[in-house]
């Protein structure tokens, strides 16, 4: 082969050079049993490919049904492969690109929030700017003491990067992400 088509760690190496690489969000639902995100995780790390977010809960407790997001990214020929060898996971009972979804229904992106916990520390001045930041963002303070504050926001994934940015020069200590929760929009299911 030569050094212009050689394979780049990625099972899907084959895929035309012309096309666009583009983040999806997809909802896989699935039996609530030991193994299913190992094996759907392995999916993905197996042919080189990252996950920028993953969401996992039991959503039906007494059908014992749990529903993954994930937010990837990739051309849509390796995106529908993904999603195919998604499907015939036995444990997965349906895979739903969200994003191709959203847009045969006419909307951008599916809607799509996060949560997020930061904790700023910070006196005098810093902390007042911190507190008046945070409600300029709408985010709560669940915590606080004479030395830090941890907030709480919740909203899209740029609100958040935003917050965390503004935060960092006045003392940010640590995030934690939740990662994204997504639906579609309109009266339809999946």
């Amino acid at each position: 082969m030569n050094a212009q088509h050689q394979p780049t760690g990625s099972a899907y190496f084959i895929a035309k050079e012309t096309e666009q690489r583009e983040t999806r969000t997809l909802s896989v639902v699935c039996d609530n049993e030991p193994g299913v995100l190992a094996r759907v995780i392995g999916l993905f790390s197996g042919r080189g490919y990252n996950i920028e977010s993953l969401t996992v809960s039991e959503t039906e407790h007494e059908a014992h049904i749990s529903r993954i997001t994930i937010v990837t990214r990739g051309t849509p020929h390796v995106l529908e492969q993904i999603k195919h060898q998604l499907e015939r996971i036995v444990p997965v009972h349906l895979v739903v690109d969200l994003s191709l979804r959203a847009r045969e229904r006419g909307h951008e992106k599916p809607l799509e929030r996060e949560l997020a916990l930061i904790k700023v520390k910070g006196g005098g001045e810093h902390r007042v700017e911190a507190l008046r930041l945070a409600d300029a963002f709408r985010a709560q303070v669940i915590d606080a003491n004479t030395e830090h504050f941890i907030f709480e926001i919740t909203g899209r994934v740029s609100k958040i990067e935003q917050f965390i940015s503004i935060m960092r020069p006045l003392g940010l200590v640590e995030v934690c992400r939740t990662g994204v929760a997504a639906l579609n929009r309109g009266s339809e299911g999946m």
